[in-house]
């Protein structure tokens, strides 16, 4: 009887390992790259991140200032391959928090270049690029 069970054991212990992993539900898919510009400018900490998520691209963008002035202004371009996808004049709240912004971009023929440029209005300016294939 001993026997038996070792075998039984040993069998179960073998088919675990050859069962694929995408049958005990592995990711349904792999994230791709992801690259980060994080960079300060007029007092804000920027951060900037694109990555390549099923053939296509997640862009975030997070503006804060420490202590910031409430309703102080903040101008917020984004361009994917030169074309502008976001542009607008942002307002700090109360919490310092200028902007969150999130953008789903497609996947274009060669390199894909994200450049973003924050200018405090009146102040500074600064600008990033991600370059992803």
């Amino acid at each position: 009887m001993s026997k038996i069970r070792t075998a039984t054991a040993t069998l179960g212990a073998a088919a675990l390992l050859a069962t694929p992993s995408a049958l005990l539900g592995g990711p349904a898919h792999a994230d791709g790259p992801e690259q980060d510009r994080d960079f300060r400018v007029g007092g804000a900490e920027v951060d900037f991140s694109v990555e390549k998520d099923d053939g296509r691209f997640e862009v975030e963008v997070e503006v804060e200032v420490e202590d910031a002035k409430p309703g102080s202004r903040w101008r917020v371009v984004l361009k994917h391959d030169g074309r502008k996808v976001h542009s607008r004049v942002h307002r700090a709240d109360g919490d310092g928090d200028v902007a969150d912004i999130d953008k789903d971009r497609p996947d274009t023929k060669g390199a894909d270049a994200f450049k973003l440029r924050v200018k405090k209005v009146g102040g500074g300016e600064r600008s990033r690029t991600i370059t992803m294939r």
